[in-house]
């Protein structure tokens, strides 16, 4: 009886060996950002399905960047990859504009915020590094969170950019638009 016990275990410890070591992604990355921010609080959270925010600092092993929103926004430039003075959160993580936005309001909710999670700020965004801090705004969500604007553009992070550098969403197509990196005079970056 105890080897068959023993038997079933290790079956079962290697069939969830060989199911998780096929769980992970395979996504492009670049390299990390040769210059970030001072490293101050970034109010981001992700948005459920159906659209009430999430304000939870827990690790779950998602890629869309999430924190309490416990602070101002910050938003400096780095370089990452190929792309210069791009602008990023405090954290180094890219920021990004969704061409579907033609004005400060956002039009990115419900499965597109949890893609691509708004740029969050309970406070005052502070530009640092470069950036142009009278080109910071920020505008009012549907659900009354604050989410910061550079140069008319709401600002995301992409859930597929799990380290600071990674500018995976760069020309993405989601949710009816393109997506791309930002640069400090707050203009899309095109061209791969």
């Amino acid at each position: 009886m105890k080897t068959s016990r023993t038997m079933t275990a290790t079956a079962a410890v290697a069939l969830i060996t060989v199911v998780c070591g096929g769980c992970s992604s395979s996504t492009k990355t670049t390299a990390p950002a040769s210059t970030s921010p001072a490293a101050t609080s970034t109010a981001t959270s992700t948005t459920s399905a159906s659209g009430s925010p999430s304000a939870t600092s827990t690790s779950t092993g998602s890629a869309s960047p999430t924190a309490a929103a416990t602070g101002a926004a910050v938003v400096g430039a780095a370089t990452a990859g190929k792309y210069q003075n791009i602008l990023v959160d405090s954290q180094g993580k890219t920021l990004y504009l969704f061409e579907a936005d033609t004005s400060p309001t956002s039009t990115c909710y419900d499965a597109c915020a949890t893609a691509w999670p708004p740029l969050l700020t309970t406070g005052t965004p502070t530009a640092t590094n470069g950036v142009d801090q009278a080109k910071i705004t920020t505008t009012a969500r549907k659900d009354g969170t604050s989410q910061v604007v550079y140069n008319g553009h709401p600002l995301y992070h992409f859930e597929g950019d799990t380290a600071k550098g990674d500018t995976n969403g760069e020309e993405s197509s989601a949710f009816g638009a393109k997506w791309y990196v930002v640069n400090v005079s707050g203009n899309k970056v095109e061209g791969d």
